[in-house]
């Protein structure tokens, strides 16, 4: 058999056909060899009439190469999808409104501050209201500076920290022109204190709740909601061996409610895809939270110089941008939460005279000490230090232990080997919550709004003196019986009592109490006379005992929402 007359004999005869295409107006040569994957030389080989592959060619027939050629399989190819519209864009990493926009709204709450208790009512009432087309607005007078807790921030070490905390940009020391609260400090930035506060997140004594307007049950409740929310553990120093064992030294010394310290941190790991990169608490977790539940209005760099009232119920706020350009905003209840020392200060500007406004102002004696422990008394994996010693009945104060030296919290970075490690004893003592210890505002000096500046009256009582002398014994006490002697920080003596408002604790001058002469808001929140206008962060605290406030002020701010929820 001839084998090239066999091989012939199973050759299959393809038909090779050239197609015909009319372009569309707006087409070019190599537009239409992009959308059927030919070359644009063959193209123009086939259509010698167009000579220049990027000129419009629509409503001329083009010839196409056949989709089979002899010999070859066709290719089967998706056609092209044209790209997706815009949807807009975001300038930054949070949604921002105008308040040209803001201004041609009336809400139903508008929120003074992005702090603690501003990020924690916006929260809860986006989540509460959902998709019920109430309309919420926020305003904060600083700008956008962290997307999340400075701690989360990589390149931020400790002392790259108290760099940014303390830029003049952000934090105003109000304190070098008050005698009497010379460490005063306003920050204003989008998350407010939140960005740089420690975490420690106690509940307050049993001791100093039955003296509040809210029973024991109601805290009990916002107290499991805010601690779910905000990730409270006191896992963060679980198996430090310097932790476990300083511990030990205390509670067979004595202090036997001694533990690691309750922290807002997520300790999760990523699991499924979730992610939990943002370990330490802030206001940024809230704002997140509500993005994703409802809708609402944020505005930055607008500073609120005045609630706007008529006869007895608010109707907005007037707020400044940094062009000093005022602007009207419309709503129905308006939530301040600009912190202790700024919110009296806009409701005194506002004509708010009624209850206690700027009264009874609160905060903790502050003990500083540094000590240092043999690094030989601990395991090889060492851990972090952070413990509580809590206020008792018996004892009026709280103590907390931070190390080794400055790592309580590091990354990207090796902690060094050290003969002796470095321990921060902090002591906060009970201050007796006072009429004459007040915010009040000085008609003669005022800021660049032209609101007048915040003035203070405040000193420490013979009991709060007898209290700080408590704190420094209890301080010097805990140095012998975790066996870390007492030493001169900077030139320093060992133990100092720092200057008030050193402690970030400032409180009371809005205090909730169900007489308006003995405080500023009722046991909601709710400004004395003046129906619609609330307050949410520190300034509505009565007495603070000796714990940290946040948590508190965060089940509060949620407990005022869900209050407003049903006025609503």
């Amino acid at each position: 058999m001839n084998y090239f007359a066999d091989c012939a004999a199973v050759i299959r005869k393809e038909v090779i056909t050239i197609r015909i295409y009319i372009a569309n107006d707006g087409h070019t040569l190599r537009y239409i060899a992009g959308q059927n994957q030919v070359d644009v030389t063959e193209l123009l080989s086939l259509n010698p009439n167009i000579q220049d592959p990027d000129q419009n060619i629509g409503g001329i027939p083009l010839k196409l190469p056949p989709l089979v050629k002899s010999g070859m399989k066709p290719k089967i190819v998706p056609p092209v999808c044209p790209p997706d519209p815009p949807t807009g864009y975001l300038d930054q990493w949070i949604p921002l409104t105008p308040l040209e926009q803001m201004e041609q709204t009336e809400y139903d709450v508008l929120i003074i501050g992005t702090g603690a208790g501003g990020s924690a009512v916006l929260w809860r009432l986006c989540e509460q209201l959902g998709a019920s087309g109430k309309r919420i607005g926020i305003i904060d007078a600083g700008d956008l500076l962290l997307p999340m807790h400075a701690q989360n921030i990589p390149t931020l070490d400790l002392e790259r920290f108290r760099q940014l905390f303390t830029n003049p940009k952000i934090s105003i020391p109000i304190g070098k022109r008050i005698p009497d609260f010379p460490a005063a400090t306003l920050l204003h930035a989008l998350g407010g204190r939140t960005l740089f506060w420690s975490g420690v997140s106690p509940r307050m004594h049993e001791s100093v709740l039955r003296k509040w307007p809210v029973t024991l049950k109601e805290m009990s409740y916002y107290y499991n909601v805010a601690e779910e929310i905000m990730n409270i553990t006191r896992d963060y120093t679980k198996g430090s061996s310097v932790t476990e064992v300083l511990v030990k030294r205390l509670r067979e010394g004595g202090f036997t409610e001694a533990s690691g310290l309750p922290m807002a941190v997520d300790l999760e790991t990523t699991k499924y895809g979730r992610i939990h990169s943002n370990v330490f608490y802030s206001a940024m977790n809230l704002f997140a939270y509500s993005l994703n539940q409802s809708s609402f209005d944020l505005a930055v760099n607008a500073r609120a110089v005045k609630v706007l009232h008529e006869k007895g119920r608010v109707v907005g706020v007037e707020v400044m941008n940094p062009n000093k350009k005022s602007f009207f905003l419309k709503a129905k209840n308006v939530v301040v939460s600009a912190g202790a020392l700024e919110t009296p200060q806009i409701l005194l500007n506002s004509g708010i005279q009624g209850g206690a406004i700027g009264h009874f102002l609160t905060n903790h004696s502050f003990i500083m000490a540094h000590g240092v422990l043999n690094r030989a008394d601990f395991s090889e994996l060492l851990g972090t230090l952070g413990i509580l010693i809590p206020q008792t009945d018996a004892q009026p104060l709280q103590i907390q232990l931070y190390g080794p030296g400055d790592y309580f919290w590091y990354s990207y970075e090796e902690e060094p080997l050290h003969k002796e490690l470095g321990v921060r004893f902090e002591g906060f003592g009970i201050v007796e919550s006072r009429y004459e210890n007040q915010v009040y505002l000085n008609p003669n000096l005022r800021n660049e709004y032209g609101v007048p500046k915040i003035q203070i009256n405040f000193s420490y009582s013979e009991k709060d003196k007898e209290i700080i002398q408590k704190v420094a014994q209890t301080v010097k006490q805990v140095s012998e019986i975790i066996k870390a002697p007492l030493i001169s920080n900077g030139g320093k003596a060992e133990i100092c009592l720092m200057p008030p408002g050193q402690d970030n604790h400032v409180s009371g001058t809005c205090r909730m109490s169900d007489d308006s002469c003995d405080g500023g808001t009722n046991r909601y929140g709710e400004v004395f006379c003046m129906a619609g206008l609330f307050v949410a962060d520190n300034s509505v605290l009565p007495p603070i005992g000796a714990s940290n406030p946040t948590l508190t002020t965060i089940a509060l701010a949620i407990r005022t929402a869900d209050y407003i929820i049903t006025k609503l």
